[in-house]
């Protein structure tokens, strides 16, 4: 391995705009992948409560900040209700992470062998591949951690401090989009006052820096302050139940396993170690180890950390690069080979699983069969439709003051979005945000109940009777098919909706 002032400045030829090359191709690639895939099955529960919030904009919504639900908003008013429009935003995201990714071993010192080989790391991890298979928040939320890093690598290796206020443009975007960013910001500020880079705190542009990143997450703030801080309290119970239910298990598993390819864990820990052994570049130790730590300690689950990933990988492939470059040259095209198979055949694999490459046939098989995400994607044009068929068969009287009462925001977003097709009236629910949008005046005095046990519609409702099964073409079995299959007609709600209301929002 060269010295460590190596890592301090990258090569002429390194920074040369034709060396990016490669990593904007691997990056492309990714992306045409994604399109071509992204329509095969239909919308997940997690889009359709985003698509739905984005009808009812707002600088806030119960479970998360609004810029998710914006971008749909916008996605909705260029593409409609395509599948492919809507998530050709969260794949241009991952290019981006790939790009980034190459560019950060780039700006550490890295030649072309180290650029690639952290765009391909990056690629072929399950992490950025799920982002970009579906639209989630978690797609941009990695998007930010990672431009946070390259600007915090571009600030320390060009001692440029004026590289703060893109930190701050960053981390508010980061706080529009998902509340846990403020665990790498975490990072950074433990990061700087702990190394060298404790001297920018006298620095103007590290204030204008806190100050960019508040001004951009004020209106969210203004909104939180509105509503009595909801998402902190609603964010709790969240918390409470993934700890109750297991789904924070399993979490330094998940950082090998799903964060980054299996194969080039070496790599990363490598870089981990490079950013710890270099007195530059130490901060960026610090933003992986301290929201690693934080969120260890506070039972999160594993995904939270994916974004300081990249990071990892960038300065690995680096550090990498230079222990090759010790070796003869027959080691170092073995081992430069090994490195490059291992991380292709996990990422082979994980594509099978996350990425929905076929809409029939074994490979569609086996993707449901392990991606338990994907089998969420399932049915939901068929509920709707039996929903309508169920209005349809009612007496007269009945279909004249309807209601659709529904128990989680998946049948929620159905509804509100499909059901326009069949005139349905909208859905009503106290579920995350649909509690803020209240309920109707004139209350239903007839209601067709979703999502709830058949103990639970008899607690709320009167008169209530099984009036169909959930089911889908691919008998797919998901969360609706599983734990919410019955759908029922009932009369009147036992207490006024106002008093069913008053105790503010579920989850579901």
């Amino acid at each position: 391995m060269h010295s460590r002032d190596a890592l301090n400045a990258p090569t002429t030829a390194s920074r040369s705009p034709q060396s990016i090359m490669p990593v904007l191709l691997i990056a492309l690639l990714f992306g045409a992948v994604h399109l071509l895939t992204n329509g095969q099955y239909g919308f997940h529960r997690d889009e359709l409560q985003f698509l739905n919030d984005a009808q009812h904009m707002d600088w806030g919504f119960v479970p998360y900040p609004p810029l998710t639900a914006a971008v749909e908003h916008l996605s909705m008013n260029m593409f409609g209700l395509s599948l492919v429009g809507l998530r050709l935003i969260s794949v241009l995201a991952q290019v981006l992470v790939i790009v980034v990714s190459g560019l950060m071993a780039r700006d550490l010192g890295g030649g072309r062998l180290a650029q690639i080989f952290a765009a391909v790391a990056v690629a072929l991890s399950p992490a950025p591949m799920f982002d970009a298979t579906e639209f989630q928040y978690t797609s941009f939320d990695m998007l930010w951690w990672v431009l946070i890093a390259w600007s915090a690598i571009r600030l320390l290796r060009d001692n440029e401090p004026r590289w703060w206020i893109a930190i701050g443009l960053f981390a508010g975007l980061g706080l529009q989009t998902k509340y846990s960013v403020v665990f790498e910001l975490a990072g950074v500020l433990v990061g700087v006052l702990l190394t060298d880079a404790r001297r920018y705190v006298a620095s103007g542009w590290f204030w204008a820096g806190g100050a960019t990143a508040l001004v951009i997450f004020s209106p969210n703030l203004a909104w939180l302050i509105r509503h009595d801080f909801i998402s902190y309290h609603f964010l709790q119970g969240i918390h409470a139940r993934d700890v109750n239910e297991g789904r924070a298990n399993g979490f330094l598993r998940g950082q090998f396993l799903v964060n980054a390819n299996l194969f080039a864990a070496p790599v990363w820990l490598a870089g981990l170690f490079g950013y710890f052994s270099n007195r530059r570049y130490r901060m960026l130790a610090w933003m992986y180890a301290v929201p690693l730590l934080l969120f260890l300690f506070a039972q999160g689950r594993f995904y939270y950390t994916s974004g300081t990933y990249p990071m990892l990988l960038a300065m690995g492939s680096v550090v990498g690069e230079r222990w090759l470059h010790t070796m003869r040259p027959a080691w170092r095209v073995g081992i430069a080979t090994l490195l490059f198979t291992g991380v292709s055949a996990i990422g082979l694999y994980a594509a099978l699983c996350i990425v929905p490459l076929a809409s029939s046939g074994p490979l569609r098989d086996f993707a449901l069969r392990k991606n338990g995400d994907l089998r969420e994607e399932i049915g939901w044009n068929e509920l709707v439709a039996q929903v309508a068929a169920i209005r349809d068969a009612l007496p007269p009287e009945q279909r004249a003051n309807l209601g659709i009462a529904v128990g989680n925001y998946g049948e929620s977003g159905a509804i509100a979005l499909f059901g326009q097709n069949y005139h349905l009236p909208k859905p009503i629910t106290n579920v995350n945000s649909g509690w803020l949008r209240g309920y109707p005046q004139t209350p239903p005095s007839t209601y067709i109940v979703l999502g709830s046990s058949r103990e639970r519609a008899d607690e709320l409702f009167t008169g209530c009777r099984l009036a169909g099964h959930v089911t889908n073409a691919w008998s797919v079995v998901n969360e609706e098919s599983q734990y919410h299959p019955d759908i029922f007609v009932c009369g009147p709600t036992r207490k006024p909706l106002g008093e069913l209301w008053k105790y503010g929002p579920e989850f579901g």
